[in-house]
């Protein structure tokens, strides 16, 4: 009897995630009423305590740089983009080798992005000085997702983010940091407040 109980339990659980994950591949996502245990099936984890550790170094929240990592790469740490971006943050070769050399990492080379513990770093360097130049979350990540040169150009003409696909991308992440921290909350270290930073790392 128990065991006709539990499989009925766990076919009843199969059929939830079923409904729940045919709503998301409608593109309907459940946000606030979203339960965690479903959350974190659908929204992984990885690399929690190099995540941790550099949020609280450079002050960001670490459910936003989760979020970050899981839009840019799905925590794949090989993953490699057709504009040559590398790692779970999807930093360009260009800029890592700017960050090393402002931050006295001379000895970087390319390959560097591939390790998890160096990509995090330098993308929370990076997103922290996104964050101190333009005072507010939005258009820090609209510069992480479309550049600095574009942001620049979008306050000066007051034409807010003009490419659909950062207006997307800036809605996903918001929306993932909040599900992000809902889901593993003091594993991501505590909640920082990130907007508005006026202090130099």
């Amino acid at each position: 009897m128990r065991s006709r109980l539990t499989r009925k339990a766990a076919g009843l659980v199969a059929l939830a995630l079923l409904a729940l994950g045919g709503l998301a591949a409608l593109g309907v996502y459940v946000t606030s009423e979203e339960p965690s245990w479903y959350a974190r099936l659908r929204y992984p984890l990885e690399y929690e305590h190099i995540i941790a550790s550099h949020a609280e170094n450079y002050e960001i929240d670490g459910a936003l740089l989760a979020a970050l990592i899981y839009r840019e790469s799905k925590f794949d740490s090989e993953a490699v983009s057709s504009s040559g971006a590398i790692g779970l943050m999807q930093l360009l070769p260009t800029t890592a080798d700017g960050i090393a050399q402002f931050t006295g990492g001379g000895e970087f080379v390319r390959d560097d992005l591939y390790d998890a513990e160096i990509n995090v770093r330098y993308g929370s360097f990076y997103l922290r000085r996104l964050l101190m130049k333009y005072q507010g979350l939005e258009l820090a990540l609209a510069a992480y997702n479309a550049g600095q040169a574009n942001v620049d150009e979008w306050i000066v003409e007051e034409s807010g983010i003009v490419y659909p696909e950062t207006r997307e991308y800036v809605r996903d992440v918001v929306r993932l940091s909040a599900v992000y921290r809902r889901a593993y909350g003091s594993r991501l270290g505590d909640e920082v407040e990130t907007v508005g930073i006026a202090t130099e790392p």
